[in-house]
């Protein structure tokens, strides 16, 4: 399988770029695509202070894995027919938004980005997320529960 080229999608932003965007475009969207599981025990992005929620859509389904086939209808549903906003795509690392981020592509939105780092970042060198990169190494808002 060919790896994702900038065509496929808009491109990777950090997390901190992604704040940015949030906070300067009053259109952007946060999507995050984990599942229930761990928006529920590890935490979400908090918007609050951008006056937006986060919409959360599962790619994939806790405990099988298996994708969501209406993640694309799910998450239309929740942007609004306006396919030119900026959607911003988040999961725990970064894999599975760039995936949400292409098949978002392909149904016609403009700018679809995966959060590159995720929500939680890759593990440090003693295995623990959180610490090296992503939404919450960034000390960005989030809240758990």
């Amino acid at each position: 399988m060919a790896s994702p080229s900038s065509l496929d999608y808009a491109g990777d932003i950090s997390a901190t770029e992604a704040w940015k965007q949030l906070e300067s475009d009053p259109k952007a969207q946060l999507v995050d695509v984990r599942t229930m599981a761990e928006w529920n025990f590890v935490g979400l992005p908090d918007l609050g202070a951008v006056g937006r929620k986060v919409h959360c859509v599962e790619w994939q389904s806790f405990p099988t894995g298996a994708q969501n086939p209406g993640f694309v209808g799910e998450a239309s549903a929740a942007l609004g027919a306006d396919k030119s906003v900026p959607v911003l795509l988040i999961c725990r690392s970064g894999a599975r938004s760039r995936a949400a981020a292409i098949a978002l592509t392909r149904a016609g939105f403009e700018k679809a980005f995966n959060v590159a780092g995720g929500f939680e970042g890759d593990g440090d060198g003693e295995g623990h997320r959180g610490n090296v990169n992503g939404w919450k190494a960034a000390n960005l808002p989030w809240r758990q529960g």
